[in-house]
């Protein structure tokens, strides 16, 4: 089998949706419209977040980084998916593959880290309240959030550094409508063992180390609530973290069944990719702002008063 590496092979072949050409517009128009919605949700909780003085909290704190990070995701992968479904030719260059494998690794892990620090956060609320403000001081939230974001890209960095020495066999089809790690180690000729040792080092770092902080973190919280002797009491301390534990099970849930599977292009496997990284990005802002009376009355309380700017501007042009 003939071999080459980067300077040889310059582009990768991506697999396509749909050999149909109406089903491929049809879907184009599906995931524009799924993409304007997620920046639009979004860049709503970030404005409400940052202007809505009731929602100067830690957990909207760390809301509005979990929905800037979901802006960042959403838009590593789907308008080069966009791109290729109004395209003959389903590719992506070597360098722009490399791009994308480094930023969906370190936002996948920003999500992860943000996640488990917001179920930190609804720990400290719900079991100790007393110390809450104490305890989530503003300079702890701000360095829990730098610090996801710097393990996040150094893990990124480390994986896509290893990956740059991979030389690549003929066969240059990703079985995938976007690049992951995973799927360039079959496409390899180089001995993939070191990249694959630490990607699992990675999965462990991110996915168990993560998972373990949000397990113990609910375990005390339910604890917490079912000790709570009034049944309203109960049903509101756990309003308080249901938002965050529907989130927590769609990420987690699509994104350990995808890498579960082997690289195949099966169509379960593509749904479960779309579900982690196009789905959930849009759905997140509407779990905290349909689930949540806060954010809707912020969301509410913001749009009226840019109603009243648009009224003002109106009557005071000549």
């Amino acid at each position: 089998m003939a071999t080459g590496n980067h300077s040889s092979i310059k582009e990768f072949i991506l697999l396509r949706l749909s050999a149909d050409t109406h089903i491929q517009a049809l879907l184009f128009v599906l995931f524009l419209m799924i993409y304007l919605l997620t920046l639009l949700g979004n860049l709503l909780i970030i404005l409400v977040s940052h202007t809505d003085s009731t929602l100067h909290t830690p957990m909207y704190f760390f809301l509005s980084h979990l929905s800037f990070q979901d802006l960042f995701y959403s838009s590593v992968t789907v308008p080069k998916m966009l791109e290729n479904l109004l395209s003959q030719r389903k590719v992506i260059s070597v360098e722009g593959c490399m791009a994308q494998i480094f930023f969906v690794f370190a936002t996948t892990g920003i999500e992860a880290c943000l996640l488990s620090v917001m179920a930190y956060d609804r720990y400290a609320a719900i079991c100790h309240p007393l110390l809450y403000r104490q305890v989530m001081r503003k300079q702890l939230c701000v360095r829990l959030v730098w610090g996801s974001w710097v393990v996040a890209f150094l893990d990124a960095l480390i994986n896509i550094l290893l990956a740059l020495d991979l030389d690549f066999c003929e066969v240059q089809t990703i079985r995938h409508y976007a690049c992951e790690l995973p799927s360039l180690f079959s496409l390899s000729c180089s001995d993939v063992s070191t990249n694959a040792a630490m990607l699992l080092s990675s999965v462990l770092l991110h996915a168990i180390g993560t998972c373990l902080l949000i397990f113990f973190s609910y375990t005390r919280i339910f604890s917490t609530i079912l000790s709570i002797s009034s049944t309203t009491g109960r049903s509101k301390a756990f309003s308080t973290c249901s938002s965050h534990l529907t989130a927590v099970s769609l990420f987690y849930g699509s994104a350990i069944l995808r890498y579960l599977m082997p690289t195949s292009g099966s169509p379960l496997e593509l749904i479960l990719s779309i579900q982690y990284s196009v789905i959930t990005p849009l759905v997140n802002p509407l779990i905290y702002s349909l689930r949540n009376k806060e954010v809707k009355a912020a969301l509410r309380r913001t749009i009226l008063k840019y109603l009243q700017c648009l009224r003002q501007h109106g009557r005071d042009r000549p």
